[in-house]
């Protein structure tokens, strides 16, 4: 992963790599959107997905920065065109990735970062983009009681609600590749940032390297 302080690694070595999507999961008001800010702010490589929702604007939200808020039927209109790579309805709202932001950011060998929930995340997996996927859990159910309330975004109803949801993301943690616990928000930004570096260590993302080692054409 590249810095705003770091050289490019991959044109001092010469050594190609196929970038990929990171994928942050968890519970409602786990800090997942909190994290990915944090690894951007840093880094050069990676660009956000912003996606599409059916939801209002929350507080200071701005169209097309968190999201790009839109109508029920321009949303209906999008899946007709099979514009979104997932799409899902959570907390009474849908919520869906475009496939085409990703796929030109991927081309450009930059990797893509996204927030999102468990039923958009195992969509995503079954598709053919490159991701790698981390769970973000807090340490316990009152930390993250807390957190929702703290947010002063959703009624109790809401929040009793989200809690509910979060037992059965919880209970799918398993399908994803790394865990991190977000007690501490500089650690946990510090360990996603050694997945994403450990992911692009890995051989199988390196391409030509024979050929470059050689020095062949």
């Amino acid at each position: 992963m590249l810095t705003k302080n770091s050289s490019d690694n991959h044109s001092l070595s010469g050594f190609g790599k196929r970038s990929f999507l990171i994928i942050l999961i968890a519970p409602s008001g786990g800090g997942k959107s909190t994290i990915a800010g944090r690894i951007l702010q840093d880094a050069e490589n990676i660009d956000y997905s912003i996606s599409y929702t059916t939801r209002s604007p929350r507080g200071l939200e701005e169209n097309g920065k968190q999201y790009f808020f839109v109508k029920d039927e321009d949303f209906e209109r999008l899946i007709a065109e099979d514009d979104l790579l997932e799409h899902a309805t959570v907390h009474g709202y849908q919520y869906g990735t475009s496939r085409s932001f990703i796929q030109s950011r991927l081309a450009m060998k930059h990797h893509v970062i996204m927030d999102i929930d468990v039923q958009g995340a195992i969509q995503i997996m079954k598709s053919e983009i490159d991701t790698v996927t981390v769970f973000v859990l807090p340490p316990n159910e009152t930390i993250l009681r807390n957190r929702l309330t703290a947010r002063g975004t959703d009624s109790p109803e809401v929040i009793a609600r989200r809690l509910i949801n979060a037992r059965g993301e919880i209970a799918q943690m398993q399908l994803f590749d790394y865990l991190v616990i977000n007690d501490d928000l500089d650690e946990a930004v510090e360990q996603v940032n050694a997945i994403i570096c450990a992911e692009e260590l890995k051989t199988a993302r390196y391409t030509d390297v024979e050929r470059i080692f050689y020095g062949s054409e």
